[in-house]
């Protein structure tokens, strides 16, 4: 970035301030806010929902195949008095999410201010041992699925002047080793992440951009047995994460309280990636 002064340029005139309130609680209140949560079933994607739920927000749960998500959904609409619904999606099926995306925007009254786009599939094995079949299905769920959410919820963004993308990424996007012999999952988690900063540039006048960067979560996609020696190694706390530890994460990314937050990638791993 040029930081060069010309004074025969005109002067730069500042965009206003966000009209948000001055206390720091109301900030993270989500009431009234939508939002769509995929991979939403389970791990993080549903501390992601718990965490806006107890702000307030109205709620669309995607999932591809834990059907428990429709349980879920109405448990967490009764202890949060939100509004939730269930849809099953599968993010790689772009007519899919361009549907789904209408679907939720008629059923919450008409707006979308959030997508958490969190879904995520991962298969050890290397390039020579993985079937290209296995390649492509995690290209396609992890990158082509974030690619699709973020284009039907771009469209909206657009249309409303103002939108939320928060982009679930690993912190395998930044050292080689993480997770073990996964190299797919984690160029795939690198595309994601560099994807979230280029539209933090591209959407910069209607919606802010992202990127949430776990590492070892007690979750299913968390540490295999093969890797649960070196996750706690690797780690300054000797653990993996609960996913109670990354709500205030997602709920601060999603809410008022981050409205100077845009193409930031947020790494929460309890010091692993540490040098």
């Amino acid at each position: 970035m040029s930081m060069t002064y010309n004074e025969n340029e005109p002067k730069p005139v500042s965009k206003p301030f966000p009209d948000i309130p001055e206390s720091v609680f109301a900030q993270f209140s989500m009431k009234g806010k939508v939002a769509i949560v995929t991979g939403a079933g389970a791990g993080l994607g549903l501390a992601a929902v718990e965490s806006l739920a107890e702000a307030g927000a109205n709620i669309a749960l995607w999932y591809n195949s834990n059907e428990e998500t429709i349980a879920t959904a109405k448990s967490v609409a009764e202890k949060y008095n939100v509004k939730t619904k269930a849809y099953k999606i599968q993010v790689q099926n772009q007519d899919l999410v361009n549907k789904g995306v209408e679907e939720v925007i008629k059923d919450f009254d008409g707006r979308l201010d959030v997508m958490i786009a969190n879904a995520g599939a991962a298969k050890s094995g290397g390039i020579i041992e993985q079937s290209i079949e296995d390649w492509k299905r995690q290209v396609d769920i992890n990158y082509y699925g974030v690619v699709y959410c973020a284009k039907a919820a771009g469209h909206q963004f657009k249309k409303q002047g103002s939108g939320n993308l928060i982009i679930t990424s690993s912190i395998s996007a930044h050292i080689v080793n993480v997770p073990i012999d996964q190299p797919c999952y984690n160029s795939t988690k690198a595309a994601v992440t560099m994807l979230g900063k280029c539209l933090a540039r591209e959407w910069r006048d209607f919606a802010r951009v992202n990127i949430v960067s776990p590492g070892y979560f007690k979750t299913n996609l968390g540490a295999s047995d093969r890797a649960e020696s070196e996750a706690y190694r690797m780690s300054v706390m000797g653990r993996q994460g609960h996913v109670k530890e990354i709500k205030g994460l997602f709920l601060y990314l999603a809410s008022n309280a981050s409205t100077y937050v845009t193409g930031s990638d947020f790494i929460i791993d309890g010091g692993y990636t540490l040098p």
